[in-house]
Formats: structure tokens, sequence, C-alpha cells
């Protein structure tokens, strides 16, 4: 009897890679019983292996370790803060398809956006009405913002943009939660 025992690839967050590469290769646990493994049957390509959810919230300034992959394809928040700190904050973004950002500038503070899942569009410019450079972002895309560049993120696809930034320094007070991009304008604006 040959059993399959599969560990996540350290390499694909989304794949499995079986423990006994050889399919001829039993177990050394091999026994007459059910096979048990952690990881469990390894889920359909695409999807994420199993792991219980992350409390979403700010961890900071306490020292923290996440799964910053996992805590991102979570969210389902426009903003959470997952960490704030006195030199930089990181944040966790999910834009709707045909939803984006907001056209903003942050004077000083630099900004880096990691694109953990989705397709769009990342505009920037020294000036609000010359949005000059533009290129198209998806997985595993950064986006460096430097201080007084204006800039917009377009989702141009058909499901959410799952997305983190670092703001360097903190950009959004201490524990920031917005459900929607209507309450982060309104928070913005008060």
């Amino acid at each position: 009897m040959y059993h399959n025992y599969y560990y996540p690839n350290p390499y694909h967050s989304n794949q499995y890679t079986p423990m006994y590469p050889a399919q001829h290769m039993q177990s050394p646990y091999h026994t007459t019983q059910t096979p048990y493994s952690y990881w469990g049957t390894p889920p359909a390509h695409g999807s994420h292996y199993p792991h219980p959810m992350i409390p979403l919230k700010d961890y900071g300034p306490a020292p923290y370790v996440v799964n910053i992959e996992q805590a991102t394809v979570q969210n389902k928040t426009f903003r959470t803060a997952l960490w704030t700190g006195k030199k930089f904050q990181v944040t966790l973004m999910s834009i709707n398809p045909g939803d984006d950002i907001g056209l903003e500038m942050h004077p000083n503070v630099d900004q880096f956006i990691r694109i953990e899942e989705g397709q769009g569009l990342v505009m920037m410019g020294a000036r609000k009405d010359k949005l000059d450079f533009q290129k198209n972002v998806s997985d595993d895309f950064a986006i460096i913002i430097p201080a007084g560049h204006w800039h917009n993120l377009i989702n141009t696809g058909h499901t959410p943009l799952k997305l983190y930034s670092i703001y360097a320094p903190p950009n959004h007070p201490r524990g920031t939660v917005h459900k929607t991009k209507a309450e982060a304008e309104a928070a913005e604006h008060y």
C-alpha cells in the first residue's frame, strides 16, 4: 500500500510537494492503519493550504511574525492596519473590481505596495493632473512610491485586488480599520 504525504512547498505557498518524491517509495512510518498527515489532502490548484484564520488587528509596536500572504488574502476590508510602529506601518487592503485606492499623495511618506492576488493598473506622477508613470501589475508585483508623488491603483480584474502596503513613517492612526472605501474617505476628510 502506497501513501501520499504532502508538505507545503516553501517556494510556492499554494502548492504541495510529495514528502516522498518517488511515488513507488513508502513512508518510513508505513502502517496498515489509515495514514495521518498534518496537512491532510492537498487542496485544489490555486487554493491555499489550510491554516487557522489570523485575527486581523494592529499588533504594533510589539514584535510580531505573520504569514503576510495569508493575512493579505484573508483580509476583506478596504484597509486594516496590521502593525504600526514609530518608524513604519503595515496595512492590508482589498480593492473591489473596478474600484481604486483613490488618487492621493503623501508629502513626507514613502510607500511600498505588494500585490498578493488580482490585477491592476498603477499610475504615478509628480503632479495630480499628470500621472505619466503607468504600469500593469498583478500577483507578486511590488510598487514603490516616493514621498511627494501622486498615485492611484485601480483594480482592473474581476476579483478583489489583495495587497499590503508599508508606509514609512506611519500614515494612518494605530488600529485603523476601514471596512469600505467610503468609510476611508470619510475618515480622511474628517
